[in-house]
């Protein structure tokens, strides 16, 4: 799959990806809203394989993108929609970017152009996002997008030496279309 917007390809994953995946996820900044603190090589390259073995299932749910610069042709980070019930027609979206390039409205960027695949080309009635309550940027990307805040689900998760709440944020089609 590829997909264009005005500064990136969003497209799948090659095995030669996990070189510029394990370089951003080994910054500290980056693994700040993970559960883990430090990834091996082995592990990211296993994490890329599984990536690709999802991109040839039928029919395809799951379409966790490579996102590339278009201006330095560099794998920059990742996005996702994956479809999380068929019946309902709904999906989740998420993203990860290289800490260099945060700030400059790729992820932006990235999810409208998930948002729209979502809604436009495959259907989709809701589209939503979690995000740890502490990462304010992220809140502002989803809100950017036009997704409003659901709930906050507290203490979900457990970041280093704390327990973390989570947002969650959804948009509906019918928002979408009237953006």
């Amino acid at each position: 799959m590829l997909l264009e917007t005005e500064r990136l390809w969003l497209r799948d994953f090659v095995e030669d990806d996990w070189k510029a995946v394990y370089s951003y996820q080994v910054n500290p900044h980056y693994s700040r809203y993970y559960n883990w603190t430090h990834r091996t090589e082995d592990e990211v390259k296993q994490l890329i394989r599984n990536i690709i073995t999802k991109q040839t299932t039928q029919p395809r749910g799951d379409f966790e993108l490579a996102l590339v610069a278009k201006e330095t042709d560099r794998v920059i980070g990742s996005c996702h929609l994956r479809i999380t019930d068929y019946d309902r027609r709904e999906a989740s979206i998420g993203y990860e970017l290289d800490p260099q390039d945060w700030g400059k409205g790729y992820a932006t960027e990235a999810s409208r152009r998930l948002l729209s695949l979502g809604f436009e080309e495959l259907g989709l009635h809701r589209i939503w996002s979690q995000v740890i309550a502490e990462n304010l940027r992220s809140g502002r990307v989803l809100v950017r997008l036009g997704m409003r805040m659901e709930g906050r689900l507290r203490e979900t998760e457990f970041i280093r030496d704390h327990w973390c709440d989570t947002l969650l944020y959804a948009v509906l089609d019918r928002e979408w279309k009237a953006q």
